[in-house]
């Protein structure tokens, strides 16, 4: 019985030692890369068919958000409150905001159906549309950390699953902070300013 509890003993010794390990080693890489591995290269196509790509995020911050334009209430809800947002900050920093909404169902979203659903919207801020095929909208939503799939729904048609995180990234197209589902206009607001402030 005693053999046993000893045995037991170094067996969570080992595994203790090994999560402490695990964890000393993932503060390494965080201190050492300074941000965290969100974002990166994409290689899309805007609202008005023209290729677009990371580029764009340069000399703006920019609030990027993955959805689709079938979504009942996630994404409109999210692009308004956006949009609410961005009417809260002072005029200098609601002129450096734009909102990137990149579409994960490619199969329905073309670049015209994109602008159409985006101006409906009527938002108060700058905002760019992003679609194109499969492997470059997987391409982007792994960059970005970004889960999404199909899912079939009764009536034979389908709806996506989606991650809901908004991602504000700086003027040199870096990550900032996750802006997360849920936050109000004015915590949004307040997130926003205090990045932009360097806070």
């Amino acid at each position: 019985m005693k053999r046993n509890r000893v045995s037991l003993t170094l067996v969570l010794l080992a595994l203790l030692a090994v999560l402490v390990a695990a964890y000393f080693a993932a503060q390494h890489r965080t201190r050492s890369t300074g941000s965290a591995l969100i974002g990166g290269p994409f290689h899309l196509i805007d609202a008005t068919g023209s290729p677009a790509d990371d580029s764009l995020l340069k000399g703006h911050w920019s609030a990027v958000f993955f959805g689709f334009t079938h979504c009942p209430d996630i994404c409109p809800g999210t692009l308004q409150a956006l949009g609410a947002a961005a009417g809260q900050l002072p005029t200098g920093k609601a002129k450096t905001l734009q909102v990137v909404f990149v579409s994960i169902d490619p199969e329905r979203d073309t670049p015209a159906v994109l602008k159409a659903y985006l101006d409906s919207q009527n938002l108060p801020v700058k905002v760019v549309g992003l679609t194109g095929a499969p492997d470059p909208v997987k391409s982007a939503a792994s960059a970005y950390r970004v889960f999404y799939a199909k899912a079939p729904v009764a009536s034979g048609d389908y709806t996506m699953s989606h991650s809901t995180a908004v991602y504000l990234m700086d003027r040199r197209g870096k990550f900032s902070r996750v802006l997360a589902y849920g936050m109000t206009p004015s915590e949004m607001a307040a997130q926003i300013s205090d990045a932009i402030d360097g806070l």
